[in-house]
């Protein structure tokens, strides 16, 4: 897509800051769809660039941009949605917050690399009620431990007899959350299972040695059915699991490390399938024997487990075919 113009909006709960970044024009509009018809009239008119060179751009806000990306979605709108923290690091230092600066400075942001964006292509429905429900299920087990640990620490330290509500109310609340999760769980399941495309893709995933359902899931949802990123080692930098140098000169020769701004969630689930790999997968087994008689530090090994399982998962979607695990076959 050639580009020739951009226009850098700052979503917020109720309004809307457009910039147009050629010619620097400033609007505010409500965030609705009103809101939206009149800025697309104000745009249209007022930038004498041909519509489809146009391309409108905002931070990817959740709940506030849904409705924005939707409608743009409609109407046939080129439109990208960024993340807030790319934005952030790619302007250098800012002082103090106004939306109608930020307008500006997404634009400006946008019109630098214009060359390298994409328009952004919402998901199917399927997904956007996947990646919702998954979203919720996880606050609700998150919620619950915390209700379990609190309550396993309480009957440790304080009489039953005496706590009666303290306990009981909390037990109630443990098994309401778990209704709710079974309940969820089963809503996920259906559209999976009313997705030919979707269903396929969860049977590829688990068809690998030690990738349970939670992380097929997982996969499915934040790759955007196998659409969002490239390649594997995308989605390893992603969820944190790609090992990247730190090193500078000579005087800087720092250990080759994984960085922290990851997917945290997805990456303790690949954590544990790594470990279950080395306990119940003959291959991952000898290659962790293998790296440790060479002196390798476990999680380094770990590590480039979990990469490994990583790579196959990208690979049986991308063939379209379960894994097969050739070591059961050899003599």
């Amino acid at each position: 897509m050639k580009v020739s113009d951009v226009i850098g909006i700052d979503v917020s709960k109720l309004t809307i800051d457009v910039r147009i970044h050629v010619d620097q024009r400033y609007g505010q509009f409500e965030n609705s769809k009103k809101g939206f018809d009149k800025m697309c009239h104000w745009v249209f008119k007022n930038n004498p660039t041909p519509k489809e060179e146009i391309l409108f751009i905002f931070e990817h806000t959740g709940l506030y941009s849904y409705n924005l990306a939707v409608y743009l979605n409609r109407q046939g709108i080129p439109f990208h949605m960024a993340p807030g923290l790319e934005i952030k690091r790619s302007l250098g230092i800012s002082r103090g917050k106004d939306d109608k600066i930020d307008a500006t400075k997404i634009a400006k942001y946008a019109y630098r690399l214009r060359d390298e964006i994409i328009p952004y292509k919402l998901p199917s429905q399927e997904l956007e009620n996947l990646k919702r429900l998954f979203s919720l299920r996880n606050r609700l087990v998150k919620q619950r431990a915390g209700f379990k640990a609190s309550l396993k620490e309480q009957k440790r330290v304080y009489r039953v007899k005496d706590n009666t509500i303290l306990l009981g109310v909390q037990e109630k609340m443990i098994k309401y959350l778990t209704k709710q999760i079974n309940t969820i769980q089963e809503e996920i399941y259906g559209i999976i299972k009313s997705n030919d495309k979707l269903l396929k893709q969860y049977n590829l995933i688990t068809s690998i040695t030690s990738i349970g359902p939670q992380t097929a899931l997982s996969m499915i949802v934040l790759t955007t059915g196998f659409t969002k990123f490239k390649n594997w080692r995308k989605f390893a930098s992603f969820s944190g699991i790609a090992p990247f140098p730190h090193r500078s000169g000579t005087s800087i020769k720092g250990k080759t490390k994984v960085s922290h701004l990851a997917n945290k969630k997805i990456k303790s689930l690949l954590n544990l399938c790594a470990i279950n790999a080395i306990q119940y997968n003959l291959e991952m087994k000898l290659y962790y024997k293998r790296r440790s008689a060479e002196g390798k530090h476990p999680y380094s090994t770990i590590n480039a487990i979990r990469n490994k399982l990583l790579a196959r998962i990208f690979a049986v979607v991308q063939r379209e075919q379960p894994y097969v695990n050739f070591l059961k076959f050899a003599a």
